[in-house]
């Protein structure tokens, strides 16, 4: 036994005396060798263990999480992945939209004649594949981003025809959404169904706005009215929608730097998530009526409070149609003149006197009807969207527009400077959107070409003045802006019947006087003195413009007598610019 244990020991001493003589950085670096393939395909199998088991335990225990929520819970998780899906969606339009535009204007296009069939015809079916794009993305996304759809319909003297034509489609767009969502949301604000709510409820939508669509149902007493009813997840991704807009407004700024809408979009936040509340929106409503309610072809649908949540809108129902729908609206008798000057006529009263502006005037928001005179009565809907010009703000703006249609340069200059605006030219251009002519009072309702191609080469080549212009001014003319520009879109799709600067220039001048004639702690005299005032300035401003007028239509018919004598020939754009 002695024998065979020292072989042992002889053998081992044998093998190790070449590793004694070998030096130990070799020693360590051989045995690293022989081990790491060993550990390093350990590691591969503990990642993939790891990446596997992640892989099964995270859906299983967001699917345990998701089995034990609440209904409102399992809907706010699926807020969160449907976000990922606006956000991508939305990323994908602008790029397809961006690369389409690249690829027309600088392959396809390349070196052809801007003139020429061809090129017009290539381009415009560009513009048609962007709004096509572009609408079908705002559908599937719903919410803010058919508001900002919508919002682009009003520009139709700056966006090409096809977008026009396309984005209307959002004006009344029904996002039908299942019966469920709609019993959900009853029983999360009333504890009751509608069918228990109302004597009648129609759960097929009659139509949609970008927040909510409406309803026809009938109370227990037999009135009509229409439910406005909120898509149920729209409070849940309000917030996480903003976000998702303002980083792709961050990403459209670091690709084109002058291109700065984020800062619009921050102003507007407070409003946009006042529209969310129901209930504010029936306030704005009654407001809105009692301030108008001296005009007697207004009609404001009564707000049934019992019936109305913060998500939940009931009021009076009313027929009419949409105020661009002229063949409807002479069809029921109605003058287009009427019709416009009297949608004229309240916008400049909220603008010009109350300063409690309805900022979303689309044309789904106005409806047309027989009034009890046989005259034009107006129907104003969705309320939800105000905002508050300041006295300030508003005498500046009165004494603007009056300038503007006087050609008192420095007036424009003085009253522009009082709304925080230096580049007052540019600025005026912009409140009045089209180009003024400081030789002459004419303002005609309908541009000729020319006009229209420089107010859009205005808004390519100077955008960084306009931006700067747009920031420089109070924060709530940004939805006077958006009022004054539909009622401008409005009128045009009516024909433009009415002298819409004249009737707003009016307006301006009588809310001024009102405003002056309102303020208090004036004493008795003074205020006769400011009445006398208010009443000059009233005078000088209808003899400047009447005596105006009085020119272009002299200048009109006798132009119409030269035509009929076969002595001169009247093209389209005299003819307009005449009317």
């Amino acid at each position: 036994m002695t024998g065979g244990t020292s072989r042992v020991l002889w053998l081992c001493g044998h093998h190790l005396a070449p590793l004694r003589r070998a030096p130990h950085h070799v020693l360590v670096a051989r045995t690293a060798r022989s081990l790491s393939p060993v550990r390093a395909g350990k590691h591969r199998a503990l990642f993939w263990k790891t990446l596997l088991g992640l892989s099964v335990s995270f859906p299983l225990a967001a699917g345990a999480k998701y089995a034990v929520s609440d209904p409102r819970q399992r809907r706010r998780m699926r807020i969160v992945i449907e976000g990922f899906g606006r956000f991508c969606r939305s990323l994908s339009v602008g790029i397809f939209i961006s690369v389409d535009y690249w690829w027309t204007t600088n392959v396809a296009l390349r070196g052809m004649d801007q003139s020429s069939p061809s090129y017009l015809s290539e381009m415009s079916a560009c513009h048609q594949r962007a709004a096509n794009c572009m609408v079908e993305g705002a559908v599937r996304n719903g919410g803010l981003y058919i508001k900002l759809g919508q919002g682009l319909c009003s520009f139709n003297h700056l966006l090409p025809p096809e977008y026009i034509r396309t984005l209307q489609a959002l004006e009344d767009r029904a996002l039908n959404r299942r019966y469920k969502e709609v019993d959900a949301l009853f029983l999360e604000d009333f504890n009751k169904t509608p069918e228990q709510l109302f004597k009648s409820f129609d759960y097929e939508p009659m139509a949609a706005a970008s927040l909510a669509q409406v309803h026809k149902a009938e109370l227990y007493d037999g009135t009509p009215v229409a439910v406005k009813v909120q898509y149920i997840d729209l409070r849940d991704r309000f917030d996480g929608d903003i976000r998702t807009l303002e980083i792709l407004l961050d990403i459209i700024k670091f690709m084109h730097p002058s291109f700065g809408f984020r800062w619009v979009l921050k102003d507007l936040k407070g409003t946009l998530a006042q529209e969310l509340d129901f209930e504010n929106e029936a306030r704005n409503s009654e407001r809105c009526a009692e301030e108008l309610k001296h005009f007697h072809f207004v009609v404001v649908p009564k707000v049934f409070w019992e019936q109305t949540s913060k998500r939940v809108l009931t009021a009076e129902f009313c027929c009419g149609c949409k105020i661009n729908n002229a063949e409807e609206i002479k069809q029921q008798g109605l003058s287009l003149k009427d019709t416009a000057d009297k949608l004229i006529r309240i916008f400049a009263e909220q603008i010009f006197y109350t300063g409690f502006i309805h900022a979303d005037p689309h044309p789904g928001n106005v409806l047309v009807r027989p009034g009890p005179d046989k005259m034009a009565e107006l129907v104003l809907l969705d309320h939800g969207l105000y905002e508050f010009l300041s006295q300030h703000d508003r005498e500046a703006l009165c004494k603007l527009w009056r300038a503007i249609v006087l050609r008192d340069e420095a007036a424009m200059k003085t009253y522009s400077d009082a709304l925080g605006v230096k580049e007052y030219f540019l600025f005026c251009e912009m409140l009045l959107q089209r180009p003024i002519n400081m030789r002459t009072l004419a303002l005609s309702n309908i541009l000729s070409r020319e006009e229209t191609a420089y107010m859009k080469e205005m808004a390519l080549n100077r955008f960084e003045s306009i931006m700067q212009v747009l920031k420089s001014m109070p924060r709530p003319m940004l939805l006077v802006f958006r009022n004054i520009n539909t009622v401008r879109s409005i009128n045009i799709t009516l024909g433009a019947p009415v002298d819409r600067y004249y009737v707003m220039a009016k307006s301006a001048v009588r809310g001024w006087g009102k405003i002056q004639a309102g303020k208090t702690g004036i004493l008795p005299r003074l205020r006769i003195l400011g009445w006398c005032r208010t009443t000059w300035e009233s005078l000088k401003f209808q003899v400047a413009v009447r005596s105006e007028m009085a020119i272009v239509s002299l200048t009109r018919t006798f132009l119409r007598l030269l035509e009929v004598l076969g002595l001169a020939t009247l093209d389209a754009d005299v003819y307009n610019y005449l009317t």
